[in-house]
Parts: C-alpha cells; sequence; structure tokens
C-alpha cells in the first residue's frame, strides 16, 4: 500500500514516514502543496495524510485540485485547527477523515486501516487465489488458514500482484510498490523476491507467472 504524506513540519514527517514503513507501508514525503499536486499527478496512491498548514499553496486548496482532477484517492486531513468550522472546511473540500493534532499514532493507524478498508470494499474482503488468502482488513496471507510470514518487500510484491490477480504486474509497476521515490530502486531485486515468493507458495496453487519483456501475473495453477 502506498500512502502520499504531505507534512511541512519534517520531524513530524520523518518520524511518521519511519512509524508507517514498520506498517509496511510505502510512504512518500512531500512538504509543500506543489510537490503535492506533482507526486499526485504522477504517481497512483492508495491513500493520502494531508496536512492544511502547507507553507505555499494550501492544503485545502491542494485538496479542492485533486478532487476537481477525478481522483477519488482517500484523503486524511492533518491540521492544528481544531475548530468546528475548520472540520466542516476540511470535509466539504473531499476530505474523508479528519483528525486534530497532536494525535496519537495508533489512532492515525487505524484511520488509515478504515479508509483502506473501505476502498476495499469495492472487492471482497478475502481475496483468494488457490489456498492463498489475503484478509485486506488485517492485511495478513495465509495458506490453508496458516499465516505466512513475508518479510515486508516480499509482503508488498505478492499483495500488489494479488490485487492485479489474472493481469499482468510490470516490473516497474511492483518496484515503485516497494520503493518510496526519495529512495534508490532496483528493479532486479524484484527477481530475488518472485523467487522467494515461489518458495514460500510452493503446494498452495498460487502461482507466479513470468511474461518475459511484460512482467509478472499471479493465477491458480490448479
Amino acid at each position: 500500500m502506498r500512502i502520499l504524506l504531505v507534512e511541512d513540519n519534517n520531524t513530524l514527517a520523518n518520524w511518521l514516514a519511519k512509524s508507517l514503513r514498520q506498517s509496511q507501508y510505502t510512504i512518500d514525503v512531500v512538504h509543500d502543496g506543489a510537490d503535492a499536486e506533482h507526486a499526485l499527478a504522477v504517481t497512483s496512491y492508495n491513500l493520502v495524510i494531508l496536512d492544511l498548514g502547507l507553507p505555499d499553496k494550501g492544503g485545502l486548496e491542494v485538496l479542492r485540485h485533486l478532487r476537481r482532477a477525478g481522483n477519488e484517492v482517500p484523503v486524511i486531513v492533518l491540521t492544528a485547527n481544531a475548530s468546528l468550522d475548520g472540520r466542516i472546511s476540511g470535509l466539504d473540500a473531499g476530505a474523508d477523515d479528519y483528525l486534530a493534532k497532536p494525535f496519537e499514532l495508533t489512532e492515525l493507524e487505524a484511520r488509515i486501516r478504515a479508509q483502506l478498508r473501505r476502498a476495499s470494499q469495492k472487492t471482497a474482503p478475502v481475496i483468494t487465489c488457490g489456498a492463498l488468502s489475503f484478509d485486506t482488513n488485517t492485511r495478513l496471507f495465509s495458506i490453508n488458514g496458516e499465516p505466512l510470514a513475508l518479510a515486508p518487500k516480499e509482503h508488498a510484491v505478492l499483495e500488489q500482484l494479488l490485487h492485479k490477480i489474472g493481469r499482468t504486474v510490470s516490473k516497474t509497476a511492483l518496484s515503485q510498490s516497494i520503493y518510496s521515490f526519495d529512495s534508490e530502486t532496483d528493479e532486479n531485486a524484484i527477481e530475488i523476491y518472485i523467487h522467494r515468493l515461489r518458495k514460500k507458495l510452493e503446494g498452495s496453487r498460487a502461482e507466479i507467472v513470468t511474461l518475459r519483456g511484460l512482467g509478472y501475473l499471479l493465477r491458480d495453477g490448479v
């Protein structure tokens, strides 16, 4: 799951990004409205965490521009303005949720899970491929009901493939799912993660197929 964090306070942004990465989210961080609009124009996100008090273009303006462009990505607004009028302005501009500073990390993570859960309700809450299951509420994998232990990047790659089951996913798209844009990417590493996943999926009938020059797809190999 790829999240865009828009926060001008460097200390808070770095802390949030580090904490959320430990929960197996891929986090891109920008510090102003112009960079936020650019990131949203070139990258597909599962969720946006948006501070309203940005130094140049305000968060509300970014949010309105996002919605006018037809982008329905869930947006959680962060702001020091906890007034009723402030909350109404954010929600009217198109925010999906609203969290006043200061806040507890556990509450933000719960709100993130709630928004991602709502977005996933367009599909079944549990996605299966052979004996492999993925619970979109808990983001946990299992095989025949037994938890599947995955390293963070393995988890991100398999999650991306399962959400697009039966469809080809390019190596570039998989790389983007595990590296934020301020990290050094290595598309060749995808081959290593795919190899490890194939080992862990043995006996589950979930099969990762390589399509030369195109990418990979996950299918039921029964």
